[in-house]
């Protein structure tokens, strides 16, 4: 289920208060106002500085010691539902079996005392798995587990109704976290896991009413498996399939390999807000073959410079940015808070490019180059209906391929200073473009209809932003490179109402 970023055929920052400061640049009469709220610089600084533990058992709980090997696991299985444990300070360690881990029931507790480590010791795969609803762990890190590919160490079975705080969850291979239904993850540090921070996956594909704040998620995909694996699409600092409804606010997303925030196929209904997302390898965010988000008042800063670096090296014309939004949009007749995709008041500063909107056309339910390998897009679930003849007209036309349409990114502000992006070219676009449609031979959209309906006919608009320093902009297609008065000129008519000033230039 790799994104799709390619076309057939073709090849510590300065805080940015501090940098509006230092231009001096306020807006011109005519102009459209600054951000009216521009994003702290600020956010969750949790892996340093956990909040600590209760140092003593509260009244009722169970302690569990450390130096017994397999205690925890032990008086989980002797105690009843809704048990609270309360893990002495130490390392504490399981069996040394691989699937020896801890199996909680419904409602029970775990919390961790000043110092309490649970080490996996490069032995036991999981530390928290099955099916109990409503379990919560606290004031715990969990360290040292050798999840395999694609799998998870706490809540290893996508369980619901968990409640993951003030937790450090780090040095794992795999996904340091799964997730189930109202799943709460809040003030913790997610840090230096193989795979993923965390994993947002549900065999069932049932994951709704997740929230995820004020945590710190850094330096995953520590085992590089775009590397190992070319293409896989499975990194990031958090990865999120088929969720709906998710609210994702206040983290600090940094120093991941890949992607900071990667949202892919059938999500639904996000916001993403007041987030600090930064040195990000690759893109800060990717929402890909996705409905209906808003992404508002997040800093937003030297992100993809690695892999928008590598592809602009390579020759590669691809606008690859830092908010890049592939087969992804609004649609009014899924159920979410909005019915587009909204994305303002958010200052992007020194990244590699800003926002792409993308469209693969030969992407499309039973396509063979869908790499949403087996998914159908949330209008159409029967796969089997989207072939010919019956997908060369209406609804199946439209219904059978995700679109990226009524994008709306307005208020933002963007600055780009090449000195410190050290970029001479490539690293400066703004992109709304698709291929030509060439695959399959029987795919009704051949030719260059969707690059049409993508720039032409799908309402996506830039508008009332702020640019600062060289910007271009790729239109229909990648051959197309605009300069800002080509952009807002006929018939791409974008960014009405923005303001371009050269950095500096008051």
């Amino acid at each position: 289920m790799g994104i799709e970023r390619r076309h057939r055929g073709l090849p510590v920052a300065v805080p940015v208060l501090a940098l509006v400061a230092a231009t001096g640049c306020v807006s011109t009469p005519g102009a459209p106002a600054e951000p009216s709220a521009a994003p702290s610089p600020s956010a969750a600084r949790v892996c340093a500085e956990p909040a600590a533990g209760p140092a003593k058992p509260p009244a009722g709980a169970v302690p569990v010691d450390p130096a017994v090997v397999g205690d925890l696991a032990a008086k989980t299985r002797s105690s009843p539902p809704d048990t609270v444990f309360w893990l002495r300070p130490g390392e504490h360690r399981l069996e040394r079996g691989r699937h020896a881990q801890v199996v909680p029931k419904r409602g029970n507790s775990y919390l961790g005392a000043p110092g309490a480590v649970l080490d996996g010791r490069k032995t036991n795969q999981y530390a928290f798995g099955g099916s109990a609803r409503d379990v919560t762990i606290r004031h715990l890190t969990v360290q040292g587990f050798v999840a395999p590919h694609d799998e998870g160490v706490v809540n290893h079975d996508s369980a619901d109704g968990w409640v993951i705080e003030h937790a450090r969850i780090q040095y794992n291979s795999g996904a340091g976290l799964m997730a189930g239904a109202r799943q709460r993850v809040r003030a913790s540090c997610l840090r230096g896991n193989g795979q993923y921070g965390m994993n947002a996956y549900q065999a069932s594909g049932d994951i709704s009413d997740l929230v995820v704040e004020d945590n710190e998620i850094a330096d995953n995909n520590r085992d590089d498996w775009e590397r190992r694996r070319p293409g896989c699409g499975c990194t990031g600092g958090i990865k999120f399939w088929a969720v709906d409804g998710a609210d994702i606010r206040g983290n600090w997303v940094h120093d991941n390999r890949g992607a900071g925030l990667w949202a892919d196929t059938n999500n639904n209904d996000f916001r993403i807000e007041d987030n600090v997302l930064e040195a990000n390898d690759g893109a800060a965010l990717i929402y890909e073959a996705s409905y209906n988000a808003v992404v508002r008042k997040n800093t937003i800063r030297r992100n993809n410079w690695v892999e928008g670096r590598r592809y602009a090296d390579r020759g590669d014309s691809f606008p690859f940015a830092t908010v890049y939004l592939s087969e992804a949009g609004g649609e009014p007749r899924i159920p979410a808070r909005t019915d587009r995709m909204e994305i303002y008041r958010n200052v992007l500063e020194n990244n590699w490019s800003g926002i792409t909107l993308w469209e693969n056309a030969d992407r499309f339910c039973n396509s063979p180059a869908n790499t949403s390998t087996g998914s159908c897009t949330l209008l159409v679930k029967d796969t089997d209906r989207c072939t010919r003849p019956a997908i060369a007209g209406p609804p199946l036309y439209s219904d059978c391929r995700w679109k990226t349409q009524r994008v709306d990114i307005h208020d933002n502000r963007f600055v780009l200073d090449t000195s410190v992006v050290e970029c001479t070219a490539k690293c400066d676009r703004m992109g709304l473009l698709a291929n030509y449609g060439t695959y399959p031979d029987w795919s009704p959209y051949q030719g260059d209809r969707v690059a049409e309906a993508i720039t032409r006919k799908q309402h996506n608009r830039w508008h009332d932003n702020v640019y600062l320093g060289p910007w271009s902009f790729v239109a229909h297609d990648p051959s197309r490179v605009l300069d800002p008065g080509q952009w807002q000129a006929a018939p791409y008519r974008q960014d009405a109402g923005s303001t371009f000033r050269p950095l500096g230039g008051g």
